[in-house]
């Protein structure tokens, strides 16, 4: 059955799957039938479109809406090819799949392509058809492709970037030529499309021909910006060029001065002549170098104020620039002149030194020569005094050569202040050396004198006459030199000669010296004297003669000059007269101007040439007067000399005022001639017969003529000025005043005609600027019609609500602007037509036909503006209502999205998030109005629709009204929400405030610090009643937070069982914190007891002790009235002891934790004495002691009954154990009043309870330990630190302080020193440390000081202590450890079986015999406070 089911099953899929199959098949078909079909319609109808075209074409908006309508032909055509080839593709599928309908479908494509062939063949009947209007097409398209490039082009001008390099600026300025160079190739272009548009539009008047007219003159606009702004970018990037040419010279200019500051700057005074001059010739060489490169630093500078002057764009920076290498260079350049300076003074001092050098050689050689003393022999005497002699007189030469070299030195003193000590010294060495030198000569000259005084003086005397004679001889010479030359070279034999008489002179001195002495040793002495004197009276009358010539050879070199000067003067003025009589005056301006040039030159010279004629008649006169030359000869020449001059002088002031007269013409021929020029072009410009197409052109036109009238009456002026200068010459009689009055009227005719013309020309440009005026307002007003006809023609009435709205705003806009500014341009264009034709315009025919076509197209543009607006408010109306219905509904659902999920984590978060509920709330009853208004749009829209419409208003209606209710009910559930968690969040922080709360008081009574003492434990139980207070207190918060939670319960709250849990929690925590309180009740009860007791205790022992020695005292007394006095003094003490009776039975009473240690010890041997029972369900918990606990509050019972006893023994540790004195004052106690244990036992007999174990006694160790716990092991001074006050705190004080140190048994005190120590005064109040569980070592981490030991006890606090030397330290150390060890095994042998009496007892001090509490006052001292709460009176 399954199997007949499936298969039955396979079978009707297959038949479905076939007759899906043939089904599509069948649609396929259908389809292509179906696409064939609408291909066809759409072929048919662009050929219909086409056909249309045949009345287009007559004009130029013809052609331009045909261009249009072909261009988009042109885009249909090929997507109707591309569906044609869809089909084929389609065709051939479906043939292959249903061969025998293959011919249907054949045909079917046959037809589209014969219906295509026809479409293709009417395109290219129209386009052959059109014939000019195709050459007027190509002529668009050409004008539109080069109105392209002209933009791209002006595009790229503009866009072009700014250099930063010389390369860059390069690069642009390349890129740009290119630019130009394809603006060069497009200017035929250019041209041929101007013409061609010229001749399409000449004599046209339609409006697109009008239209293509503006777009010409668009065209040439643009062309001439073009070039403009190739221009000015040209100039920009030729500035940017130029900016960074200077650049990079300023950089090279920078190279060079930075390299002449460094040469400048590392050179050095040399320190020897030649490096001197080397130095100076290297600075000459860095000189030449600046001087070189100063050329190309100006050109920098020159290069950059060029630049600046030419407005450069960054003037500030080259100013800079300029200003930076400008005082670079003068810093250079001074900088190298200071250096040079102090060259050539360091070379001047190097000459200096290397001069007096040369002089010391000399002189030291010199002195050699003069040290020689080598003439014992006779012979050869003579010969060595004429050496001595010519060596005298080579010193007596070269003694100039001192002066000079002094002369120079003070010179140099004078002028280089900062040398003075180097020359003075130099100067005082050589005058030193000087006078030694001539010292020494004269002595050898003596010397050689003494040795053959009579020869040697005849022969100095035959030289001398030889010498006169030689002299003599040359004075009578009577040359005195034919020539200038000559007589210079006369001149300076005639020093030569002067110079060697000096030398003679000196010589003759020495003679007379030699006479002299001859005289007074010789016998000889009249041929001596005769000798002598007639040498002296020869060489006194050569004096004469010399003196002669010297004047002689003077006055002859004075005529000669004197000649000379004449002859160059004459020569001078001769060549200078030719110029002077010149009568070339020049045929125009130009020449005339250069001619007075050349004359104001020739008199410039003339005037510098004055003061050498002066002088040369001065010196004549002088000569004349002296008689030395041919006076008559000499003025003579002197006359004709001044007549030139004079002739020259003359001749040059007639032709200045020759060329002045013909200046003056000349610029009267220049000055008419520009005017006739001026004129004439300006005659052509005024007979002009071009009229202008347009008004740009017209108004072009008219300003061009009034400039041209402007400066026509700017010319007045300079017409004035030429017939004024016409006047001033015919006044002054011009030799050419006939042909000046000639030119003149003939210049005041043309000016005048010309004037005349252009009033005519300017009455014929504005008739014509006022048609061009109506034409283009005509035109712009119709043009912008039809443009505003197309936007209110328009039937798109919006997609959606924005798109109406906007169309519809814009629409308002555009109606409201098209009525008001239409309006006004209509009646403004109608008012002006109306004036030109009551003006009687020659043009008034066309003038009404503009102004009646004018007016239909307004009328008909203002209906379609009507029609257009009342479309549009209704298509606004229905979309305004789609978008506030999916505006409403987006945001309801957005308000629904904006509901957050999240309650909140505590009570602020859930508050905070009520008030944002709140606020939601609030803002969503906003939105009800927007429903609202949503409901009544769509009433009255479904009035005004039917069909779909209606339907698709219902439909957005009741979406926004479903979206709204789902809402509201969400905004419900989520208020309850949120209510519900504010009131859990509130009852949880309440529950959280007490639940700390009790936490703080459990952390309070666990922090109470254990009592030590009576009045500590009072004050323990005041703060535990304190916080039975604070806890009663809270009792109204437990109340109501639990009446809280309970009505949460109670609500069924959401959160029920975290609101049960944090109840149940707060209860038991609730009975958990009253049992602790009255558990910690009851032990400081426990402790305020034993407390007590022990305090009475103490003071009974103290009593006992005081009473002991006076009971065991053995004395009876050695008489009756001592025995007497001792018997009344016992009676005294019996009296006493009665009174102490009642307060001892007192303390025989058991307190109430002896009671309990009974009362559990009793428990203990009954459960013993039970015979063991089989175990129960029942949980107990075991303590320490063996004790069971059923309960929490029993176990907590036996936990403070234990911290009870170790408290307790704390407190007996802390002194000296209880057991080894009271046991003492009891044993005296018994042995005194003949009482013992069993009499306490008798004071007791209403407890049946076991009593307590017996008190261990001491054995003899025991007691020898417990009298020795007093004595003193060491005592001494230390220097202590205290350095731990805790084990996690440091002291606050650990400075070093010596004190006295004693140790005892158990204990370590500290004392001022050995007096207080012996009177029980403690250092600074500070109690004994216990050593018990303490650490003496040495402090070996310690290293800044020596014999250092430490001691830490057992509470973490810390000592450091140094002795005097190591052994002192080692005894410490040893004696503090055996203390420590001995206190350990005291600890284990006196430890207690059971609770005792003794264990009760307080501390005590071991400095004190009496029992006190220690207490600290402010200022941290203990004061002594007497035990409170005791039945026992003060003594």
């Amino acid at each position: 059955m399954r199997d007949q089911l499936n298969s039955s099953w396979d079978r009707f899929r297959g038949l479905a799957d076939e007759k899906k199959e043939a089904l599509s098949s069948a649609l396929s078909i259908q389809n292509y039938h179906l696409e064939c079909n609408e291909t066809k319609s759409w072929i048919k109808e662009k050929t219909k479109v086409i056909e249309s075209t045949q009345s287009l074409g007559n004009d130029l908006a013809g052609v331009m809406a045909l261009q249009r309508k072909l261009a988009g032909m042109e885009r249909d055509l090929e997507a109707i090819q591309g569906k044609l080839d869809d089909l084929k593709r389609e065709e051939e599928k479906l043939a292959a799949e249903h061969p025998e309908q293959e011919a249907a479908i054949l045909s079917r494509l046959s037809e589209i392509d014969g219906v295509w062939g026809d479409l293709r063949d009417t395109l290219k009947r129209r386009e052959e058809s059109l014939g000019e209007a195709s050459k007027l097409q190509g002529f668009l398209r050409d004008l539109d492709d080069f109105q392209s490039w002209l933009s791209r082009t002006q595009t790229a001008i503009a866009s072009e970037g700014a250099a930063t390099s010389l390369a860059d600026a390069e690069k642009l300025l390349a890129q740009h030529e290119n630019i130009k160079k394809e603006i060069d190739n497009y200017r035929p272009d250019y041209e041929r499309m101007r013409g061609l548009g010229e001749e399409v539009t000449q004599d046209q008047t339609d409006a697109q021909y009008m239209f293509l007219h503006q777009r010409l003159q668009a065209l040439d606009t643009g062309w001439n910006e073009l070039s403009q702004m190739w221009e000015n970018r040209h100039n920009l990037l030729a500035q940017v060029y130029g900016y960074q040419i200077f650049l990079r010279d300023v950089k090279q200019a920078e190279g060079f001065l930075n390299n002449q500051a460094y040469l400048l700057s590392h050179t050095e005074m040399a320190g020897t002549l030649e490096l001197a001059e080397a130095a100076i010739k290297k600075h000459e060489d860095i000189m030449t170098t600046m001087e070189a490169n100063e050329e190309r630093i100006n050109s920098v500078v020159d290069s950059g104020k060029k630049l600046m002057s030419e407005g450069n764009v960054n003037t500030d920076k080259i100013q800079d620039k300029v200003d930076s290498i400008d005082k670079r260079h003068r810093g250079n350049r001074k900088t190298a002149d200071d250096l040079a300076g102090r060259l050539k003074d360091n070379l001047e001092l190097q000459k200096f030194l290397q001069d007096c050098q040369e002089l010391t050689l000399w002189i030291n050689e010199k002195m050699l020569t003069a040290q020689d003393m080598s003439y014992d022999e006779a012979r050869n005497l003579h010969t060595k005094w004429q050496k001595h002699q010519a060596f005298m007189a080579e010193l007596a030469s070269n003694k100039e050569w001192l002066d000079k070299i002094d002369k120079d030195g003070k010179q140099l003193i004078s002028e280089k202040p900062d040398t003075e000590p180097i020359v003075e010294e130099k100067l005082g060495d050589l005058q030193q050396l000087w006078d030694e030198l001539e010292s020494t000569t004269k002595t050898k000259a003596q010397c050689l004198f003494d040795a053959n005084r009579t020869e040697l003086f005849t022969q100095s005397c035959a030289d001398l006459d030889l010498w006169l004679d030689e002299l003599d001889a040359q004075l009578q010479s009577d040359d005195h030199g034919k020539d200038l030359t000559s007589v210079s070279i006369l001149l300076k034999k005639q020093q030569i000669l002067e110079n060697q008489m000096q030398v003679r002179e000196k010589e003759l001195e020495g003679l007379k010296n030699q006479a002299q002495a001859l005289g007074q040793e010789d016998a000889n002495v009249v041929e001596v004297d005769a000798k002598q004197g007639r040498v002296q009276e020869r060489f006194q009358e050569l004096l004469r003669p010399v003196k002669e010539r010297r004047s002689n050879l003077m006055a002859s070199k004075e005529g000669h000059q004197f000649n000379r000067d004449l002859e160059d003067e004459i020569l001078w003025v001769n060549e200078r007269l030719p110029l002077a009589t010149s009568t070339d005056h020049g045929n125009n301006l130009p020449t005339v101007q250069l001619l007075i040039k050349k004359n104001q030159t020739l008199e410039k010279e003339i005037q510098g040439h004055q003061p050498r004629i002066d002088d040369i008649g001065e010196r004549g006169e002088t000569l004349a007067v002296a008689g030395r030359v041919d006076s008559e000869i000499l003025r003579a020449r002197l006359g004709d000399l001044q007549e030139t001059w004079r002739d020259l002088k003359e001749e040059t002031d007639r032709r200045d005022r020759r060329l002045q007269e013909s200046q003056k013409a000349q610029q009267f021929y220049f000055d008419a001639a520009e005017a006739e020029a001026w004129m004439g072009e300006q005659e052509l410009h005024m007979m002009s017969e071009e009229r202008a197409k347009d008004e740009p052109s017209a108004m072009a036109m008219v300003k061009k003529h009034q400039v041209v009238e402007q400066s026509l009456e700017d010319y007045a002026q300079t017409i004035h000025q030429l017939s004024n200068l016409s006047r001033n010459l015919l006044t002054n009689s011009h030799p050419e005043s006939d042909r000046i009055t000639l030119r003149q009227s003939q210049v005041d005719k043309l000016y005048a005609g010309l004037k005349d013309l252009a009033e005519e020309r300017r009455e014929k440009l504005q008739e014509r600027l006022r048609l061009c005026q109506l034409k283009r307002e005509v035109d712009d007003l119709e043009q912008w019609i039809a443009e505003r006809e197309i936007v209110a023609g328009s039937h798109e009435l919006g997609q959606d609500y924005e798109h109406v709205t906007m169309l519809r705003d814009k629409f308002r806009e555009f109606a409201r602007d098209t009525s008001s500014i239409g309006q006004e341009r209509v009646d403004s264009v109608n008012r002006l037509a109306d004036e030109q034709i009551d003006l009687g315009h020659p043009e008034n025919a066309t003038i009404a036909e503009w102004k009646d076509g004018l007016n239909e197209a307004w009328a008909d543009l203002l209906e379609l503006i009507d029609t257009r607006t009342q479309m549009l408010a209704a298509s606004y109306e229905l979309h305004s209502f789609y978008h506030d219905a999916r505006d409403t509904l987006d945001r309801v659902q957005e308000k629904e999205k904006q509901l957050p999920e999240e309650m909140g984590r505590d009570l602020n978060t859930v508050e905070r998030m009520d008030r944002m509920h709140t606020t939601y709330e609030h803002d969503i009853q906003a939105l009800s109005a927007q429903v609202k208004q949503v409901q009544d749009d769509a009433a009255h829209l479904r009035s005004a629709y039917a069909g779909e419409k209606a339907e698709d208003i219902q439909r957005h209606e009741d979406n926004v009204v479903e979206a709204w209710n789902a809402l509201l009910a969400a905004s419900r559930g989520r208020k309850q929400l949120i209510s519900d968690s504010v009131e859990k969040f509130r009852f949880f922080n309440l529950v959280r405030a007490l639940m700390l709360w009790m936490d703080d008081v459990n952390r309070q009574m666990d922090a109470q610090e254990k009592p030590r003492d009576v009045s500590s434990a009072d004050l323990t139980i005041k703060n535990h009643q304190g916080i039975k207070s604070e806890i009663d207190a809270r009792n109204d918060s437990f109340t109501a937070s639990i009446e809280m939670g309970n009505a949460l319960l109670d609500k069924n709250h959401h959160a029920s069982d975290e609101i049960s849990e944090k109840l149940s929690q707060l209860q038991e925590r609730r009975k958990e914190i009253n049992d602790k309180w009255k558990d910690k009740e009851d032990w400081l009860q426990l402790v305020m007891e034993v407390l007590q007791f022990g305090r009475d205790a103490s003071v009974a022992e103290a009593w006992l002790a005081s009473q002991e020695p006076y009971v065991r005292a053995g004395e009876v007394g050695s008489s009756v009235d001592d025995a007497e006095n001792l018997i009344k003094r016992h009676e005294g003490f019996e009296k006493a002891a009665a009174a102490w009776d009642e307060r001892f039975s007192a303390l025989e009473k058991l307190t109430t934790l002896e009671q309990q240690e009974i009362q559990r010890k009793r428990e203990e041997e009954e459960r013993k004495a039970i015979p063991p029972s089989p175990p129960t369900p029942r949980v107990s918990v075991t303590t320490e002691d063996g004790l069971e606990s059923a309960s929490p509050s029993g176990q907590n019972q036996v936990t403070r009954d234990g911290d009870l006893v170790n408290h307790l023994e704390v407190i007996a540790q802390n002194g000296v154990h209880p057991d080894t004195e009271s046991q003492l004052v009891s044993d005296a106690s018994e042995a005194a009043d003949g009482t013992g244990p069993e009499s306490r036992k008798e004071n007791v007999p209403a407890l049946k309870t076991p009593q307590p174990s017996p008190r261990p006694r001491l054995d003899s160790s025991q007691l020898t330990k417990a009298q020795d716990a007093a004595t003193v092991q060491l005592e001494g001074i230390l220097c202590r630190k205290h350095e731990w006050e805790s084990h996690s705190k440091k002291a606050s004080s650990r400075s070093w302080q010596n004190v006295y140190c004693v140790l005892r048994n158990r204990s370590l005190g500290f004392y001022k020193d050995s007096k207080n120590a012996a009177s029980g005064i403690p250092y600074h109040g500070e109690v004994p440390v216990s050593l018990t569980d303490a650490v003496c070592e040495v402090a070996h981490d310690y290293k800044k000081r020596r014999s250092v030991f430490k001691l830490r006890l057992s509470e973490g606090k810390e000592f450091l202590f140094q002795a005097k030397d190591e052994a002192e330290m080692n005894s410490w150390i040893d004696l503090v450890g055996r203390s420590i060890s001995t206190s350990q095994e005291d600890r284990h042998a006196i430890t207690p079986q059971g609770l005792t009496r003794a264990m009760t007892m307080p501390p005590i001090s071991p400095n004190s015999g009496e029992t006190v509490t220690l207490r600290r006052d402010k200022d941290g001292k203990e004061k002594d406070r007497e035990k409170r709460f005791s039945f026992f009176k003060k003594k």
